[in-house]
């Protein structure tokens, strides 16, 4: 396998750099927490669509998006070069991600003409903000048991139910939502997909803090909103196809390899960094086998990567790729940051600015939200399933 990008390819990373070098905000507190989706203030709302905004006029907001639809058609090369140089150089994360990874390339598949005019303007300049609209209290995994209703009613639906755990709706403008439109049909049919107005009557908002002390997810509550028949994406009663489209590319976002072996790195600083009853940490033969253990299994995580961008250059088909990619990431960031907190041993649970908290109190956080994660898009044990089952060819489960 040929691990080297083109002369070309490599001329872009170099731009970007330079790019990043120029314009890459200074850290500060306005721009930070976005990771745990917990945009907490209006003052971090709009540090954080004014940074997509300047990452937009150069260029690079979405740049594997077809040109007629703001995008530049970049090769998947350059696509992962320039995923690759943010995460390297901690550029803050984009505050539009779930309409830009998710909803815009939904659309672009899935939508009508009208629909991508309307929307995937305001996406790209983070001037709309969405959330995602799956999960209820009784349909986390089994998702195809919502019961969250839409009854026609002239040219518009009508929206009664609840939604749980979503994610940065206390400050979305839309968002794109299961709802069930045939409740006598198979539960994986009578589902459609619609985009909701969180500005409508009959909406209501209550936000969930995490044990992380933030609020990056909510309920909402839907009472009898009114959304036009017109943002209905897909067929009527076909919501579940297009749901997986957008499934695929939420298990996708949350595969940042770079992402973790960055994580890696910060762990093995701390390692260097810390002593233990006047010994280095890094000299105990346990922590020492757990360090290289996490190693390979970063290593291993980046090859599969680099193994799956040649199938996509090439042409192939991904198949389960996305859930391995999610199984595999989520699971080993939530270990790297418990083998932080073993390193710290009784200073791990300090957070924030709290005096000897390490690398601010990062740690314990992170912890917290890589727990989620696991959850979050699937939980590992509905990936394992979907890798079991269609890739392995193993029965379906009683």
């Amino acid at each position: 396998m040929d691990l080297s990008f083109s002369k070309e390819d490599e001329k872009f990373r170099r731009e970007v750099r330079a790019w990043l070098r120029r314009h890459l905000p200074r850290r500060n507190d306005a721009l930070e927490g976005g990771e745990d989706l917990s945009y907490d203030s209006p003052e971090r709302i709009s540090a954080a669509k004014a940074w997509q905004r300047t990452v937009h006029d150069a260029g690079y907001v979405a740049i594997g998006w077809p040109k007629e639809f703001g995008g530049q058609e970049a090769s998947i090369e350059r696509q992962s070069i320039l995923n690759e140089e943010m995460v390297l150089h901690r550029a803050p994360g984009l505050i539009g991600h779930l309409g830009l990874r998710m909803l815009g390339p939904t659309l672009i598949q899935c939508g009508t003409e009208a629909q991508r005019r309307r929307f995937l303007p305001k996406i790209l300049t983070a001037d709309e903000l969405w959330c995602q609209g799956y999960s209820e209290p009784g349909s986390g995994s089994d998702l195809a048991s919502l019961k969250t209703r839409a009854e026609l009613d002239g040219d518009s639906f009508v929206v009664n139910g609840q939604k749980v755990w979503t994610s940065t709706a206390q400050y979305a403008d839309w968002m794109f939502c299961l709802v069930r439109t045939d409740p006598e049909a198979p539960k994986h049919r009578g589902i459609s997909y619609l985009l909701i107005d969180m500005k409508s009557p009959g909406i209501e908002v209550r936000p969930l803090v995490q044990m992380t002390g933030r609020a990056g997810f909510n309920e909402v509550f839907f009472t009898d909103v009114r959304v036009p028949r017109e943002n209905l994406v897909g067929e009527l009663h076909g919501g579940w196809t297009v749901a997986n489209s957008t499934l695929a590319f939420e298990r996708n976002m949350l595969a940042s390899t770079t992402r973790t072996q960055q994580l890696m790195d910060d762990l093995l600083g701390l390692a260097r960094r810390r002593t233990r009853n006047g010994s280095k940490v890094t000299r105990c033969p346990a922590t020492r086998q757990k360090l290289a253990d996490l190693v390979i299994r970063v290593e291993a995580m980046r090859y599969h990567s680099l193994q799956q961008l040649s199938d996509e250059i090439q042409g192939r088909r991904g198949g389960v790729s996305a859930s391995i990619n999610k199984l595999v990431t989520t699971e080993l960031n939530h270990d790297i940051c418990a083998a932080a907190l073993d390193i710290l041993g009784d200073y791990g649970p300090l957070m924030g600015r709290t005096p000897h908290a390490e690398d601010r109190g990062t740690w314990p956080k992170d912890w917290m939200f890589t727990l989620g994660m696991i959850i979050g898009g699937g939980t590992s044990q509905i990936q394992k399933n979907i890798i079991s089952e269609r890739a392995l060819g193993l029965p379906r489960g009683a």
